[in-house]
């Protein structure tokens, strides 16, 4: 008799993961991306199945990706929304000056009835 096929290939028992903490994960992304090391390496290394390998650099690299896409040049510590905020407050302040300006114009244009 045969014994009960329990993994997906016959011979191969799948080990459970070990989990990485957020800075292990960190070294295994930097040392695949300066290339100490190949992603068969790292997983030998951190003893991590070589997909998990690969999810930690493909997650590193979206999270990369999407903090650059996030970042505004020249505000340093401002979000997107932040920026856009302080664009729309410059703009209302620009407005105010030139209706101001407008109005002094107009003031000194037609002159003022007086209030009797």
């Amino acid at each position: 008799m045969q014994e009960p096929r329990t993994g997906s290939s016959p011979g191969r028992s799948r080990k459970p993961g070990k989990r990485l903490a957020p800075s292990e994960k960190y070294e295994v992304f930097v040392q695949v991306l300066t290339q100490q090391a190949t992603q068969r390496e790292a997983a030998g290394k951190w003893q991590v199945d070589r997909s998990t390998v690969v999810h930690i650099c493909r997650t590193a690299r979206q999270g990369a990706l999407d903090a650059l896409a996030a970042a505004v040049p020249g505000r340093p510590g401002m979000t997107a929304e932040a920026a856009e905020l302080a664009e729309a407050r410059a703009e209302l302040e620009r407005l105010r000056a030139t209706v101001t300006e407008q109005a002094v114009a107009l003031h000194l244009h037609q002159g003022k009835s007086r209030w009797d």
